[in-house]
């Protein structure tokens, strides 16, 4: 059975590369390639997806998890009446900022799947720590790629539903139609380095490594990136999903230094198939520092099963990062599901 199903999955491997001319190029810009979008700095082939299913299938699979990250119930006074810039972790990459009177949801993947279907694929570990109806009024959704745990449309359908016309989605090139078809209205998309204003924030698009697909025959016909949310003393950096590269450098030259990073740490196992998209933690003390941070807080962990190491080892191999690079652990710390972090004077408010 085995068997069958790799054959199966090889054929469509195969014919996923048989795609027709990318409506995107632009011999003139680098990462609009001839079939499909690109990398800035490593556009190494992505290793084959079905050697890793084949090596968990006959060798390596995984053991099961007993529970994700911890969880807490969100303090609803922390996000009803916020005291400067305030950052919520609601698990895996959705933050609920708020920052000058303005609340932004980054990659609201907020069902109990990531997935295709409903019924099956990565399920959520534990539950959400508030109900979507104790959200405040989202401003604006950024979306950092089109992959099924950060762009999760029932989730935008509902944070629509609650706020109508209010709510902006900011997306990557590529996705807008999409996203309208499914419903959206007030989708915008974006290339790298361009940049809206909404209210009082300005939100700039920035490159990242990774790639994206949603089917068999979509692979890197949409763009990925990161947000930087500039207001007008502080800005705050969300990765997305990245591997690493020099992009961060070129963040920090061409942005300013990061108040406050939010960065992976999670889904880098086995490092001979994850290099290229994920970092590890050793990676992400390396874009913490690239981007001169104040203050990073780790996001893509401990919600979804989405790798092979265990659920609760990346906080554990991030304090060994900070070490080996002589960083306080206060500069990178680890947050429950549901924790807030007011960052005018980088207090924690765990709600207890």
């Amino acid at each position: 059975m085995r068997f069958r199903l790799f054959l199966l999955l090889s054929i469509m491997e195969f014919l996923v590369g048989c795609a027709g001319t990318f409506k995107y190029y632009d011999p003139n810009i680098p990462h609009r390639g001839k079939t499909g979008f690109l990398n800035n700095y490593d556009n190494t082939p992505k290793p084959s997806v079905l050697k890793w299913y084949w090596q968990r299938w006959t060798t390596t699979f995984p053991k099961e998890d007993p529970a994700g990250a911890p969880i807490i119930p969100v303090n609803l006074e922390n996000i009803r009446n916020p005291r400067g810039l305030t950052i919520t972790w609601l698990g895996h990459s959705a933050m609920l900022v708020q920052m000058q009177g303005m609340n932004v949801l980054t990659d609201p993947a907020l069902s109990e799947r990531v997935s295709p279907v409903s019924w099956a694929g990565p399920q959520r570990y534990g539950t959400l720590p508030l109900e979507l109806k104790d959200l405040p009024p989202i401003d604006v959704v950024v979306i950092s790629h089109s992959h099924y745990d950060h762009m999760d449309v029932e989730s935008l359908k509902k944070i629509q539903d609650m706020n109508g016309e209010r709510t902006r989605f900011l997306v990557p090139l590529g996705n807008k139609e999409f996203l309208q078809a499914e419903g959206l209205r007030q989708v915008e998309e974006f290339d790298w380095w361009q940049d809206a204003k909404v209210g009082e924030l300005q939100f700039v698009f920035t490159p990242a490594q990774h790639w994206t697909a949603r089917g068999l025959f979509d692979r890197n016909e949409t763009l990925w990136g990161g947000w930087m949310i500039q207001g007008s003393a502080q800005q705050v950096y969300f990765a997305g999903d990245t591997g690493y590269s020099k992009d961060f450098q070129d963040i920090y030259q061409r942005l300013g230094a990061v108040d406050v990073a939010l960065i992976p740490i999670g889904a880098y196992s086995p490092r001979w198939f994850m290099q290229l998209a994920h970092i590890d933690t050793d990676e992400a003390v390396k874009i913490h520092q690239d981007l001169h941070a104040k203050l990073s807080l780790p996001i893509h962990w401990g919600t979804f099963k989405l790798s092979d190491e265990l659920m609760t080892e990346p906080p554990e191999k991030l304090r060994e990062s900070l070490q080996k690079a002589n960083l306080p652990l206060t500069v990178f710390p680890v947050l429950k599901r549901g924790e807030t972090v007011t960052v005018d004077n980088v207090s924690r408010k765990n709600g207890k």
